[in-house]
């Protein structure tokens, strides 16, 4: 394990096939400026070659405190100076990524349902569990089956590890989800769509008033 860790309340995703190629360094540059701390890159469609170099543009377009996280591609989370890198249930095991990885990578893994959130919170190469999808989404072509909040709850309550849940998560129930127990929430839609900045500071305003509650 890569050491504890603090997710902050809204963890973005930067799709590159919702955002294209070319915009998005530019858009994570936006929502690093809008004070989002965590954001990470998924590219699934993308060249090996024009990913390693997106990569490299989007960490020069971060400041503060945020830090970039990539989704699947644990060679080049080997290569590049991200903060951590998210792996599925058909991607390489958390403990195989943790032998590739330089030491203090975080390695979040997805999960579906509670045993696998329970194996996920079992084993030590995994840092960070996520649920989902909490909502019914439209970002991937083969969505899971919704888990809704009744499960995140019941995850909540077995899993000690930061908890983030996925899957069409907006201003309208973001607040709904973490009192259900995610410590944190991963959008990828109501960021990505339309004007990445206003919505980053909507999402996280939004989040915030969670806080001051």
């Amino acid at each position: 394990m890569a050491g504890s860790l603090s997710p902050p309340h809204l963890y973005a995703i930067a799709d590159v096939e919702v955002l294209g190629l070319e915009n998005t360094p530019a858009a994570v540059g936006a929502m690093s400026a809008s004070g989002v701390e965590w954001i990470q890159i998924r590219a699934k469609k993308v060249a090996d070659d024009r990913l390693f170099t997106l990569v490299e543009q989007c960490l020069e377009q971060i400041e503060g405190d945020t830090r970039l996280w990539i989704n699947d591609r644990v060679d080049l989370a080997a290569l590049l100076p991200v903060a951590g890198v998210h792996v599925g249930q058909l991607d390489m095991p958390p403990n195989a990524v943790r032998s590739v990885v330089t030491r203090g990578t975080w390695v979040g893994q997805s999960t579906h349902n509670l045993a696998q959130a329970e194996a996920a919170e079992a084993d030590p190469a995994v840092d960070l569990v996520a649920l989902g999808p909490i909502f019914p989404t439209g970002s991937k072509e083969q969505p899971d089956p919704v888990v809704g909040l009744e499960l995140l709850r019941r995850v909540r309550d077995r899993v000690r590890k930061p908890l983030v849940a996925i899957g069409g998560i907006n201003t309208s129930n973001l607040l709904s989800v973490l009192a259900a127990g995610a410590d944190s929430v991963a959008v990828l839609g109501a960021v990505c769509h339309g004007d990445i900045r206003a919505n980053c500071e909507s999402l996280l305003a939004t989040a915030k008033s969670s806080s001051a509650g």
